[in-house]
């Protein structure tokens, strides 16, 4: 159990800016049970976005543009912009279309290029339309998907580290992976079904659409696979928050169009 809560401190640590000062032991053990972790610290950021996005609509009574410009700068604030920087450095290797080796050079290069700058304001974008339009329709169902999000957002993250073999020794990749070498995610499993069914008693309808949400984040991540061993020949901690990046965009798109066309 302390080793446990050693990995979720970790993960407070490392992806949100929750100030925890608490010094733990990194040791690969605790670090396992970071990886382990993950869901959990994305579903804390959900309850966070969902929680954040009612007192400013419901209780504050903030207009929906406004409150989807708070939930939307939450949602770069709440995790510092550590996978956004991923995601640039990810387009900025990926549109140079050079060699893997010559992309994972770029990737840790510090200098921010012209196409990491667009494909960031362009995923931004995207994002707040997806937000601003879900806030424009939002029910009691909203901000029990938006507490999956993150929580599958994580979950996505944690399957690349799994499966997926590192592109380089070193950095943020490294730092986990190295722990869960020959380990296999039972545990996601288990979040997986712990929700499933805890959902389905709190409004089936709601747990048709974890449903959905699961099996499209599992499509999105089989292609997902196939796309980074061909583009950068493995994981990179840039790799990796990229990923996240995409993952949650996809997600929100899909909450986004159910909101659009099925729930209304």
């Amino acid at each position: 159990m302390k080793s446990f809560l050693y990995g979720l401190i970790l993960n407070i640590q490392f992806f949100t800016i929750i100030p925890l000062s608490k010094e733990v032991p990194v040791t690969d053990k605790t670090i396992k049970r970071a990886v382990e972790t993950f869901p959990l610290i994305g579903f804390m950021q959900g309850i966070m976005y969902a929680l954040g996005l009612y007192l400013v609509l419901e209780v504050v009574h903030l207009s929906p543009l406004a409150s989807s410009f708070f939930l939307w700068l939450l949602l770069i604030i709440g995790t510092g912009a550590i996978h956004l920087d991923g995601w640039i450095d990810c387009s900025d290797a990926y549109f140079s279309f050079r060699d893997v080796q010559k992309r994972l050079t770029i990737m840790q290069d510090s200098r921010v290029g012209a196409f990491g700058v667009l494909n960031v304001i362009v995923l931004l974008a995207a994002r707040f339309l997806f937000i601003y339009e879900t806030v424009l329709a939002a029910n009691l169902t909203t901000y029990v998907l938006i507490l999956f999000i993150p929580f599958l957002g994580k979950l996505f993250m944690g399957m690349v580290m799994y499966n997926l073999p590192l592109a380089k020794n070193g950095g943020m990749a490294y730092f986990f992976k190295k722990a869960i070498i020959n380990e296999k995610p039972w545990t996601y499993l288990s979040y997986l079904v712990l929700f499933g069914i805890v959902s389905y008693f709190i409004y089936p309808m709601v747990s048709m659409i974890y449903l959905l949400l699961v099996g499209l984040s599992a499509i999105a991540f089989i292609i997902s696979r196939k796309k980074i061993m061909k583009w950068f020949g493995g994981i990179t901690g840039d790799v990796i928050g990229a990923s996240v990046e995409g993952v949650e965009t996809f997600l929100w798109l899909i909450v986004w169009l159910l909101h659009y066309f099925v729930m209304v």
